[in-house]
């Protein structure tokens, strides 16, 4: 009898930690919802740094013409001023989870100047993220314009 009521003790103190963790640590989707935000912020600061952090050395990003850019040609392509966004606001973010993986879907509404050019654009996005050594980083990412009406 006491055997049984100390198992139940044990289960019960394992649950109510478990429960106490994941109450004081921030979700894997809310996290990287959070380093979407982030991304997005970095882009209009020019912060290519934090770019350069979250973006894996081997990514790939298509853009919305079908275009096939690399980590190095996306940033260059910010430094040098080829693409500047000066607003960009996201929504319908939606993230699913397969344990270090994860895909993350959402749109984006764009004032951006490419290559002299201005444009306001939205975009459906999707990105392919990837816990490497204990932090999240974006291996692949694809846009696609949203037809303006």
């Amino acid at each position: 009898m006491k055997r049984i009521a100390i198992a139940l003790s044990v289960v019960g103190l394992i649950f109510g930690g478990l429960i106490l963790a994941q109450t004081q640590s921030p979700s894997v989707e809310q996290e990287l919802i959070k380093l979407q935000n982030e991304w997005a912020d970095a882009i209009l600061k020019r912060e290519f740094s934090f770019l350069d952090r979250i973006i894996a050395d081997d990514y790939t990003t298509i853009g919305p013409l079908g275009n096939v850019y690399t980590k190095a040609q996306e940033i260059t392509a910010m430094k040098l001023g080829w693409i500047t966004v000066t607003s960009l606001v996201l929504d319908e973010i939606k993230v699913r989870v397969y344990g270090d993986a994860a895909v993350v879907t959402g749109r984006s509404t764009n004032k951006e100047t490419i290559k002299g050019k201005d444009f306001n654009n939205q975009y459906r996005w999707t990105d392919t993220w990837i816990k490497l050594g204990g932090r999240w980083q974006c291996v692949a990412d694809h846009m696609s314009r949203i037809p303006q009406k």
